[in-house]
């Protein structure tokens, strides 16, 4: 079974609307991430943070999942940030009820990050609505489908860190 894409790429073959071509997908691609950083600016506005707020209780959160504990390092290295970032924003989201600071057991001197419970939940049921919505919209792909889907988003992840790769050489 084939199924046929129509876009508004006119093929010298073809009829006007009768493929797909790169200039599409990466169209596509692009009005995905435009559509992704409104969900997540909306997402951001409704529990009154910031990016790196987010990005930090998120972190927190799938740390806590995985059973490890989170300090302020810890948190810095995972969004590239620096250590008087780190700690602004963490004072931040103290402050707002977000985060807790709780001792390190293994360390007299350590600080352990943890997200509160009420926190978690918000952040937990606007994330759990995004993802539950993306799979519903993955359900209907073949395997194969799938497959060439996270080829090609792979490949894209390379293309982008090869271009920043060569930048940051070229500085």
């Amino acid at each position: 079974m084939t199924s046929e894409v129509t876009t508004s790429a006119a093929g010298f073959w073809y009829a006007e609307d009768s493929r797909v071509d790169a200039v599409d997908v990466l169209n596509a691609l692009r009005r995905y991430r435009s559509a992704e950083a409104a969900a997540q600016r909306r997402a951001r506005e409704a529990l009154g943070l910031g990016e790196n707020a987010l990005l930090a209780l998120r972190a927190l959160l799938d740390a806590e999942e995985a059973g490890r504990s989170v300090n302020a390092k810890d948190l810095a290295e995972q969004l590239h940030i620096t250590a008087a970032s780190t700690s602004a924003l963490v004072d931040r989201l103290v402050r707002s009820g977000h985060v807790e600071r709780n001792p390190d057991p293994n360390d007299r001197r350590g600080v352990i990050l943890t997200a509160t419970g009420g926190s978690m939940r918000q952040v937990l049921r606007v994330i759990d609505q995004l993802d539950s919505r993306a799979i519903e919209a993955t359900d209907h792909l073949s395997s194969d489908d799938m497959a060439v889907i996270v080829a090609f988003l792979d490949e894209m992840v390379r293309v982008v860190d090869d271009v920043d790769s060569a930048r940051r050489r070229s500085a």
